[in-house]
């Protein structure tokens, strides 16, 4: 979500200073390449370029052809076979091992369904949501529409279909796409020709909510602002919860435990770290997030104060539940080695990447299947 946003932001600017663009987005994906399909980059008319599609190998020719798609006003798709290392047409033996399809399109600002305009909707949802590009695998001479469809969370749709054939169908798929989580292709054979549409689904950005206001927190909250999560801070204490304290986070709160919750807003993606040091603060919090079940809460320190805090909570007459036993995790982070206070907020961030993308967080020597399955 943090390349949609800068790439937003990127084509806002080039509007204002009267400039075009093109978007290119790589739609298929055959073996391996560096960046999956729904990787973008805005290339706008004096070649700026915003986002990545590539690990820097096509991103100069995919300019150059960008640059003519903004001349001519019409998409084109683009195929980089990166299976010989002896490839001359790119200048460089790429070795990936994959045959990378890249859709280039012009960004009209008079069409209110261009794709920055549906990625702007995208941007703007607290859940999952599915963009639908259309192209043409087997015959690159067909028209290329591209992104031309959203389609949100309660199944409310955005968009022109461009095959008017497939006006029922998409809506379907688009909405399987969306009840699985999982992005995926579907080639229709109509009679204009074979058209494949890529129906990929947007997560929203991960929310990471920093209880606690220390020293420790700020490489927490600034690693995470790097990896185009939203960030909070929250603490009781006044004197710490300061936005100076925090430039990168857009919210900082004061709240006592039992109002936190009352302010932030909880769901799928959003992930909790209790670091307030204070043992009374983080058990209230505890409980507080396991009653609204927060889906990952991490807790600095020792096993044995987990151990004690669900220990008083049974005396208490309030045990968590086994379900939300699961979603504690302490002592918080993967097993790094961490020291410093910027190490363990790796530790930590890795652990809460590893645990979104249902990943072991394991090293990738040791994978026998390929990394992106």
């Amino acid at each position: 979500m943090k390349e949609i946003r800068e790439i937003i932001r990127s084509y806002d600017e080039a509007r204002m200073q009267g400039k075009m663009a093109a978007l290119a987005t790589v739609v298929h994906v055959e073996g391996s390449s560096y960046r999956r399909p729904g990787a973008r980059m805005l290339i706008t008319e004096e070649g700026r370029l915003t986002g990545a599609i590539s690990g820097g190998c096509l991103e100069g020719d995919a300019m150059r052809k960008a640059l003519r798609v903004i001349m001519e006003q019409r998409p084109t798709l683009v195929t980089y076979d990166t299976m010989d290392e002896d490839d001359a047409t790119l200048g460089i033996g790429l070795g990936c091992n994959g045959i990378i399809q890249v859709l280039i399109e012009p960004i009209l600002p008079e069409d209110v369904f261009n794709p920055i305009a549906l990625l702007k909707k995208a941007n703007n949802r607290r859940q999952c949501c599915v963009l639908a590009t259309f192209f043409s695998l087997k015959d690159r001479r067909q028209p290329q529409p591209g992104t031309r469809l959203f389609m949100g969370p309660d199944g409310e749709t955005q968009g022109v279909c461009p095959l008017l054939i497939l006006e029922g169908q998409w809506q379907e798929d688009a909405g399987s796409a969306l009840q699985s989580n999982e992005s995926r292709w579907v080639e229709y054979p109509v009679p204009a020709g074979d058209t494949t549409v890529f129906y990929e689904v947007v997560p929203p950005a991960v929310t990471l909510v920093a209880v606690g206001a220390g020293n420790d927190v700020m490489p927490l909250v600034d690693m995470a602002d790097l990896l185009g999560w939203e960030t909070k801070v929250v603490d009781g204490r006044a004197n710490y919860a300061r936005p100076e304290r925090f430039a990168r986070a857009c919210q900082v709160l004061v709240a006592k435990p039992e109002q936190v919750l009352q302010q932030i807003s909880l769901d799928d993606r959003t992930v909790f770290a209790l670091m307030t040091h204070n043992y009374n603060y983080d058990k209230a919090m505890l409980h507080a997030l396991c009653m609204k079940n927060a889906r990952y809460i991490a807790m600095l320190g020792p096993r044995k104060k987990l151990t004690r805090m669900l220990d008083e909570f049974e005396a208490e007459g309030r045990p968590l539940s086994p379900a939300q036993l699961s979603t504690i995790f302490s002592p918080a982070g993967l097993d790094i080695g961490a020291e410093t206070s910027e190490e363990i907020a790796l530790s930590i961030l890795a652990e809460i990447k590893a645990f979104l993308s249902n990943r072991k967080g394991n090293s990738l020597r040791n994978k026998l299947q390929p990394i992106h399955g």
